[in-house]
């Protein structure tokens, strides 16, 4: 019994301390433009072979 007088006592002083503290608030947020950036070259090369027989095989 006495320890969930205690545990109530942390949780209301937690929630005191939690209440106590206001929440931010923005008048206006701002989001900076994003940089458009083109994707990299891609070099492919064939290390995987389709067969009709069996599907995907590796070399």
């Amino acid at each position: 019994m006495q320890d969930v007088d205690e545990l109530t006592c942390l949780l209301d002083a937690w929630r005191e301390d939690i209440d106590s503290v206001p929440f931010p608030t923005f008048a206006e947020l701002l989001i900076p433009e994003q940089k458009r950036r083109s994707a990299p070259a891609v070099k492919t090369s064939a290390s995987v072979q389709v067969t009709k027989t069996t599907g995907w095989r590796d070399r």
